[in-house]
């Protein structure tokens, strides 16, 4: 009888190593925890903190609440999970314009127009951090690296001014975290006070030939307050 013909090992290069490729259950569980993420911050923005039910989110998401309790630990810590991934998309966003390959002017102006377009994008980050100032900042307070995390586009802000300052373009004092707040300050408000604001003024603030002429109001208003004297 022959014998058999024994199997020769794949080579090296083919072998998979059992850690090179994300199991079905690592997948799975990612995507759970991203569309948690997704409806509950929808629940959050809509409803607050003590409005949002887990069980609702639960349902929508067709999970149980003892899996939420699982990824998160309370809903105090699912809508703290949820500020800071709202708080890192908007520095993803940030970061990737890549504003050191353009001169200074045009750098702020891609800046705030990208910063006033985010805004109205995502109406539900100025919601979730309308209700987080409500709590005075307590929840935001217990993310650990949230303040490191946010430091690159005061970073960012800061190259920047120097080499506006250094062609002569920008004004010599201004500061990263002061040009920041003015440029939040703006791109904020008019998704924050449009309901009220319209309402009282009857100023239209929601059609994109109103965005389109407020965004360059905002742009222009930053501009002139960083333009060298």
């Amino acid at each position: 009888m022959a014998s058999r013909a024994r199997r020769r090992p794949p080579p090296a290069a083919a072998r998979r190593s059992p850690v090179s490729v994300p199991s079905a259950a690592t997948r799975d569980a990612d995507g759970t925890r991203a569309d948690i993420l997704a409806i509950a911050t929808e629940e959050f923005a809509k409803k607050g903190l003590s409005g949002s039910r887990v069980d609702e989110i639960a349902e929508r998401t067709h999970t149980v609440k003892r899996m939420i309790y699982y990824y998160f630990g309370s809903k105090e810590g699912l809508y703290r999970a949820v500020l800071e991934r709202c708080y890192d998309h908007i520095r993803m966003i940030e970061s990737d314009l890549d504003l050191d390959a353009l001169p200074p002017n045009e750098a702020l102006r891609r800046l705030v127009q990208t910063t006033f377009d985010y805004h109205n994008k995502h109406p539900d980050f100025v919601r979730l951090v309308m209700n987080e100032n409500i709590h005075h900042g307590d929840h935001i307070g217990h993310l650990p690296n949230i303040k490191t995390r946010n430091r690159t586009v005061i970073a960012m802000l800061g190259k920047l001014i120097d080499r506006g300052v250094a062609a002569g373009i920008f004004r010599e004092d201004l500061d990263p975290v002061e040009l920041h707040m003015s440029i939040s300050a703006l791109c904020f408000y008019n998704v924050s006070n449009r309901y009220t604001f319209s309402r009282i003024f009857e100023k239209d603030m929601s059609s994109p030939k109103a965005l389109a002429a407020r965004r360059e109001i905002v742009v222009d208003t930053i501009e002139r307050w960083c333009a060298a004297k």
